[in-house]
């Protein structure tokens, strides 16, 4: 799996939601756009992407911009990875 497709599947098993919910489109919204996205599921995405990547992620390194769609996350974790 490439980074994105990594990162659609940790977003749909956080937020509960079934596989093929969240468009596989780099400008796919997540914040604002899913109901299930709440402060409580981005501690729980964020805690899965250290997990999955082995990165850490300072609390200070996270605002709704990182969260505005597919493609801004996934450019926060390749950012992380170097």
């Amino acid at each position: 799996m490439d980074i994105q497709s990594d990162v659609i599947a940790i977003l749909q098993s956080n937020l509960g939601v079934p596989a093929g919910a969240i468009p596989a489109h780099p400008d796919t919204r997540i914040l604002g756009a899913i109901p299930e996205m709440d402060s409580m599921s981005v501690v729980g995405i964020l805690a899965s992407l250290e997990e999955q990547y082995g990165i850490i992620v300072d609390d200070d390194e996270v605002d709704a911009d990182v969260f505005a769609t597919v493609g801004s996350l996934t450019a926060f974790v390749e950012s992380k990875l170097g």
